[in-house]
């Protein structure tokens, strides 16, 4: 049984197997999550990115999908990379945004990973209401078969700390 933690903090100062970023299709970093963990983690995260470009990932990351990355100078072993879907007011695009965490269990299965650290993935800049994404985060981990010891979802302010509070229930 995976256990759920919420922590009110920095995602890149977690000590963890993984840690997962909330990244852009580019991988090659940006706002929010996904610039403070490439600059947490030197330049070693973006060197990694540039590989998977290079090679498997030519067209960017596809929203939904997972990969993993060395997590540099981070206090961790992987960067798991998923890219969030932009909310939509005339699009459900639920099943995105749950294939961020499936996908990112997944690839943290196959590192072997205990330990992963989760942001409230597209929250920021993609606007997902953030009551929403708390409960299709929460709803997903709780249903998704793991070998994952603990989820820590580390939350940046009140706002979003007391959403995933509420989802825990």
């Amino acid at each position: 049984m995976t256990t759920i933690r919420l922590v009110q903090g920095d995602i890149t100062q977690q000590s963890a197997d993984a840690i997962v970023n909330a990244a852009n299709s580019s991988l090659y970093g940006g706002g929010g999550v996904d610039g403070a963990i490439h600059r947490g983690g030197g330049p070693a995260i973006l060197e990694a990115c540039r590989a998977l470009r290079a090679s498997h990932y030519g067209k960017g990351l596809p929203t939904g999908q997972a990969v993993a990355t060395t997590a540099g100078d981070l206090d961790a072993t992987w960067v798991i990379h998923t890219v969030g879907p932009v909310w939509s007011s005339t699009e459900d695009r639920s099943e995105q945004l749950a294939s961020c965490y499936r996908e990112s269990l997944r690839v943290a299965d196959e590192l072997g990973a205990r330990t992963v650290a989760f942001p409230a993935i597209s929250t920021g800049v993609f606007r997902w209401p953030m009551d929403d994404a708390a409960r299709i985060a929460v709803e997903t981990v709780r249903n998704t078969p793991t070998a994952v010891e603990e989820v820590r979802f580390v939350l940046f302010d009140d706002r979003a700390y007391e959403a995933f509070v509420r989802q825990l229930g």
